[in-house]
């Protein structure tokens, strides 16, 4: 079962590579890695011997959360094709001018990370108890509140930079005005849903592997310290104003000015 998800994922990938190459934008990543889960809940559940309907659970779970995330991701980067993220803009600068091997690579890593991260997909496809574990519930009920609060946060964003009278400002709308990343906040909490979930089976314990590395991940590599610094470069002034009222992560109140 892993061999075959870590054989769709890098396959997945390798296109993914090549398009990037064709259009220039390596953002495209984002994009098929959040069509990956889907791909791997679904190989999980067709290879899995696990009762019947909490596999459909599971899968159910996963499939409207890579396919909505995907579907954000593709409508915000295919809407700026020939406008790269940052992130991947400085990239370009930084492993210049080895960036097409670094960044093949670099996506494979991902493909890599898709199936490492499904290790609670995996576990709930092969329990074989038929009834539903309380953790199970409150697992679906974590995931449940983490999706809805990661769409919402998603659609202020995408209306604060619709308007164009916001260029060059700060969206603190919203979730945006208690937390500088609701999004990243509420993606964790969906991979803390998906532990607590998997500990219902055997061996679920050792899925917490996975919201520790999206937290790692967020706080500390390609997340936030990324995006921070990218918003830091396009809109100092404002944006350190920004940091010094409103919560990194966990959505607080705002600070008072001069607080």
């Amino acid at each position: 079962m892993i061999l075959a998800a870590t054989v769709v994922c890098c396959l997945v990938m390798f296109f993914v590579w090549v398009w990037q190459k064709r259009i220039a934008n390596a953002g495209v990543v984002d994009i098929l890695w959040s069509y990956n889960f889907p791909l791997v809940a679904v190989v999980y559940f067709l290879l899995g011997d696990g009762w019947m309907e909490r596999k459909l659970l599971i899968s159910a779970m996963v499939l409207v959360w890579g396919i909505r995330l995907g579907t954000y991701l593709y409508i915000r980067v295919l809407g700026h094709i020939h406008e790269e993220d940052g992130r991947y803009k400085q990239l370009r600068i930084d492993w210049a001018p080895n960036f097409e091997s670094k960044i093949f690579w670099f996506f494979q890593m991902q493909a890599v990370s898709n199936v490492l991260l499904s290790v609670p997909f995996l576990l709930a496809c092969v329990n074989k108890s038929e009834a539903l574990h309380p953790l199970e519930i409150a697992g679906a009920a974590i995931w449940l509140l983490a999706i809805l609060g990661e769409a919402v946060a998603d659609r202020q964003l995408q209306k604060f930079k619709s308007d164009k009278s916001n260029k060059g400002k700060v969206c603190d709308a919203g979730l945006w005005g208690w937390s500088r990343h609701p999004n990243y906040f509420f993606e964790w909490c969906i991979w803390l849903g998906y532990f607590v979930f998997a500990c219902a089976s055997p061996w679920g314990w050792v899925s917490i592997i996975c919201p520790a590395i999206i937290l790692y991940l967020l706080l500390r590599v390609t997340g936030i310290p990324m995006n921070e610094e990218q918003n830091l470069r396009s809109k100092p002034e404002a944006y350190k104003a920004y940091q010094q009222r409103v919560s990194m992560f966990v959505p607080l109140p705002p600070k008072k000015a001069g607080v």
